[in-house]
């Protein structure tokens, strides 16, 4: 039986952290590990896990200096003893068959390096508000018809009969989408499982990407070094809304300048493997420029505005907004500032990168 490790980074999060650790001990695949990397906590999780766990020989406490998350997943990876690891945010939940469903996955078809899952969406109080939310909190998928995004797709029961109650018609989506996660993430982590040998090629999460990004740069570098798959089916429960979380509102300006961070370098050295139309390139350049663009007008850095903006028009020349939001930029100051107050009402949707 496959050992799988699994990495879960925490910081002060002793009030849910039970929950989500409780659904990893609750696997069907029971040949497992938990490597609880507490990120500097302050909050009682240390005695959280001595009270809680210490007959679990499956959990693993490790403590570090708080160095943030990317830093403590790394931590955690390097601890790993497993065949397949395993990503899991503090504050999510596993349904109890996720590892058993994905391994098969992997054991079926071993070309495939990671496979992800979809996953509910949770409020605060546990009430599910969204069944199947992946492709709502990633915009990517919208942009590529689904034979396009994965060619190959199975049903999960064709392999795994043994769930079939609980698969029912989901299917098994496979492929090489280094070139469509250019245009912004499809995979999201607390889902994840990892094959030992595409983690070697991948080595780490990039730690200069400390508030966000983190994530996509990571699943974009395991795309690139060959099939992955996707089971179109919710294995865990995410959670929104904590005041915790990375998705607040002023770690936009973050997700923003890192997601350009990621592509535009992979753009220069990759194009060769990126197998996208040129307006496609060029529009995700443009709309990231313009999203750090529209975040830094927001908060009165006008120079970088100018800058982002430009570039943004130089990657696409017909956007509007992007001039619009560019000529601002040279109004008085008081002018700028009552345009910032009531402009955001008409603030677009920004991609997921």
């Amino acid at each position: 039986m496959a050992l799988v490790s699994v990495v879960i980074p925490t910081f002060n999060r002793a009030y849910c952290l039970a929950r989500t650790l409780d659904s990893v001990l609750a696997q069907t695949h029971a040949d497992l590990e938990a490597l609880v990397i507490d990120d500097g906590s302050t909050d009682g999780t240390r005695e959280l896990i001595q009270a809680r766990y210490a007959a679990e020989p499956r959990v693993r406490y490790i403590q570090q200096e708080n160095r943030g998350v990317a830093a403590a997943r790394n931590h955690g990876i390097r601890m790993a003893r497993g065949d397949f690891v395993a990503l899991l945010d503090s504050d999510d939940i596993w349904q109890p068959w996720k590892i058993e469903l994905q391994l098969r996955c992997m054991q079926q078809y071993p070309e495939l390096g990671m496979v992800w899952t979809d996953m509910e969406a949770i409020d605060p109080s546990g009430h599910v508000f969204n069944r199947a939310y992946i492709r709502t909190m990633y915009s990517a998928y919208a942009l590529f018809p689904e034979v396009e995004l994965f060619p190959d797709s199975v049903p999960l029961h064709s392999f795994a009969p043994s769930m079939a109650g609980i698969v029912g018609d989901a299917s098994l989506r496979m492929g090489m989408i280094f070139s469509q996660m250019i245009m912004g993430n499809l995979v999201h982590t607390s889902t994840v499982l990892i094959r030992r040998e595409r983690l070697a090629k991948v080595k780490a999460f990039d730690e200069t990407l400390r508030y966000s990004g983190e994530d996509y740069d990571f699943h974009l570098r395991t795309c690139r070094f060959g099939p992955v798959g996707f089971v179109d089916l919710p294995a865990i429960q995410y959670q929104r809304g904590m005041p915790d979380r990375l998705t607040r509102s002023e770690y936009r300006i973050h997700t923003a300048t890192n997601f350009l961070r990621t592509i535009a370098p992979l753009i220069e050295s990759a194009r060769a493997e990126i197998h996208l139309p040129r307006r496609m390139i060029h529009g995700a350049l443009a709309d990231a420029h313009e999203w750090i663009g529209e975040l830094q007008f927001e908060a009165n850095d006008v120079a970088a505005a100018r800058f982002h903006l430009l570039s943004s028009i130089r990657h696409r020349w017909f956007q509007r907004r992007a001039w619009q939001l560019f000529l601002c930029c040279y109004l008085p100051a008081a002018l700028r500032g009552w345009l910032r107050k009531h402009r955001r009402h008409l603030r677009r949707p920004v991609p997921s990168p």
